[in-house]
């Protein structure tokens, strides 16, 4: 641990870039023996042993005699660590802690095993595409303002920590090691990441970005969501903030002992400070450009903004000004997959390389066979241009051939291993009849309709959906929440542009014959989403890895509770009458 740790405080850029030139040169033989090394350290596990594998470390080998697995599949072993259990079940080591992933899909979170293994390639990703992203967008001896938050850990029944993948990663303490050795520590003491309170939490991470606004380089979150979700915040609590920097007194509203004490550290009464943000903030129209005024020395905006982060692109490219925004690396729960290596290409375009020696990394051609049966994996090295795949994942904490669900398109190569782009996951799915329309093409269906609104100066501030079969036909039902009041006419329109922008062809086919009903828009009250947000953090998901669901299916009812008890109008489509 120890050589780590002073590896880390002697970070040099040029140097993480060259080892990875190294690794994606020779991508397919590194492949090969992170497989080795895996098997090497739990081929003795109860889960390995079942399948007969008797000691071989060959990918061959691998492939023939263990199976494609789900979460479900793992569940009980996952659960029987999670217990207490310390024999070796699915890895040679005992796992101490486990993550939760954020649970917005299917209502609740699922436990995944993590160890230091993974906290390891959590820091070489991090360190590769801050290299990559230093040499573009160079930072020196700055602060990083991180709309971060660790959620409530938990001990299992036997005693195991458990708190989301973020707060594993927060808590550890390469982590600051790591940002430290990178220029862009926190600008937020612990007590504020920390906190209990999401909404202080909140207010104090703003209240430290404006203290040291002179050495903010960088605005960071896990998720853009949190990021506009911050300024959105700002825009209600500003002139606060200002008179706390006035007179060097924290506002009430922040009431939990250890970040007052915290903060007090910190504020001290700086009138010219006041003056110069309360400046900053008259000028603007309409608050855009906010984070370049506020923060005069940012370079970029950092977070992941693809997938179900794509939505909130827009809002972050108005707070953001000219600022370039920067999408952060690919991964999950269950663990990464690959860092940012292009910086330079906005969101939208961003792809991600696979670091070789993190995993074994298998992909199904998202093709079917003629026999109907599923295509076999390919490898890392094997992957076609231009084609999609699902990912599948073999890690050092215990998954091995895991479907990760996930759909990506292969983009190019750096040296020899793919530049993956992730399209949508795999199983959310709106699907009625015949028709399948995934996450993606509801982001399509709402971005085409929000124009309508935007010449109303309004915007979509969030949206999801669901499937409601309990009406004959079944029908699509599309939430939203709006930024202000739009009339009847301009949601009809609204509505109808929705239902048109599905051309998925069975979804189109089947709405001509009625087979599947005209869509509904729905309009719920403003706070709504923050409401969603609420009940996940309520659940102990953590605000940094909050994902709005996309698709709330009938196993959330939570979720449809509160979205269906804040109706304020609904509008059926007419686009196929």
């Amino acid at each position: 641990m120890k050589t780590v740790v002073e590896k880390t405080e002697k970070f040099d850029p040029q140097e993480v870039i060259e080892e990875f030139e190294v690794l994606t040169r020779d991508a397919g033989k590194i492949q090969e023996e992170t497989l080795q090394k895996i098997l090497e350290e739990n081929g003795g596990t109860e889960y390995l042993q079942q399948w007969g594998l008797n000691g071989k470390t060959d990918s061959l080998s691998f492939k023939n005699c263990v199976p494609i697995v789900t979460h479900k599949d793992l569940e009980p072993y996952i659960h029987r660590i999670a217990d207490g259990d310390l024999s070796p079940i699915l890895t040679g080591k005992p796992i101490t802690t486990i993550s939760l992933s954020s649970g917005t899909t299917q209502g609740k979170p699922k436990f995944v095993p993590f160890n230091e293994e993974l906290m390891e390639s959590t820091m070489q990703i991090f360190k590769t595409s801050f290299a990559f992203r230093n040499r573009e967008f160079p930072v020196v001896n700055g602060k990083a303002l991180q709309f971060i938050y660790g959620s409530k850990q938990f001990k299992t029944k036997g005693g195991l920590a458990a708190g989301t993948a973020t707060t594993n990663v927060y808590r550890n303490a390469q982590f600051k090691k790591t940002m430290k050795a990178m220029q862009t520590p926190c600008c937020s003491p612990d007590e504020v990441i920390f906190g209990p309170d999401f909404q202080q939490s909140l207010y104090c991470h703003l209240l430290c970005g404006l203290i040291f606004r002179d050495e903010v380089q960088v605005v960071s979150s896990t998720f853009a969501h949190s990021i506009v979700h911050a300024f959105r915040n700002f825009e209600q609590v500003w002139q606060e903030l200002v008179t706390n920097i006035r007179d060097g007194v924290l506002s009430s509203r922040v009431t939990v002992p250890s970040m007052r004490a915290a903060m007090s550290k910190l504020l001290k009464p700086d009138p010219e400070l006041a003056d110069t943000i309360f400046n900053k903030c008259s000028r603007l129209s309409n608050w855009y450009g906010l984070i370049p005024a506020l923060f005069p020395n940012t370079r970029y905006i950092y977070g992941i903004m693809t997938g179900s982060m794509e939505p909130y692109l827009k809002k972050l490219r108005h707070y953001a000004g000219e600022l370039p925004l920067l999408s952060a690396d690919y991964g999950s729960s269950e663990g990464w997959i690959g860092a940012n290596v292009n910086p330079e290409l906005p969101p939208e375009l961003v792809t991600y390389a696979v670091l070789p020696n993190i995993g074994y990394f298998e992909f199904i051609p998202l093709m079917e066979n003629l026999d109907g049966l599923e295509p076999t994996p390919v490898g890392l090295t094997e992957v076609k241009l231009g084609e999609e795949y699902e990912i599948v994942v073999t890690n050092f904490a215990g998954l091995y051939r895991y479907r990760l669900g996930d759909v990506v398109r292969i983009k190019g190569f750096h040296n020899g291993t793919p530049e993956l782009q992730f399209i949508c996951r795999r199983n959310l799915l709106l699907s009625i009849n015949i028709d399948k329309n995934t996450e993606k093409d509801l982001q399509l269906a709402v971005e085409a309709a929000a124009k309508i609104l935007s010449d109303e100066k309004l915007e979509v501030v969030d949206f999801t959906s669901h499937v409601n079969v309990s009406a004959d036909p079944g029908h699509y039902v599309i939430f939203w929440e709006l930024s202000g009041e739009a009339s009847e006419e301009i949601l009809k329109e609204c509505c109808n542009c929705l239902d048109i922008s599905f051309v998925d062809a069975g979804y189109v086919g089947s709405r001509k014959v009625n087979a599947i009903g005209a869509l509904e828009l729905r309009i719920v009250k403003r706070g709504t989403f923050h409401k969603i947000l609420d009940h996940f953090v309520g659940l102990g998901a953590a605000v940094s890895q909050f994902k709005t669901p996309r698709c709330v299916g009938p196993t959330n009812l939570s979720v449809l509770q509160i979205l269906s008890s804040n109706v304020v109008e609904s509008y059926f489509s007419t686009a196929f009458c």
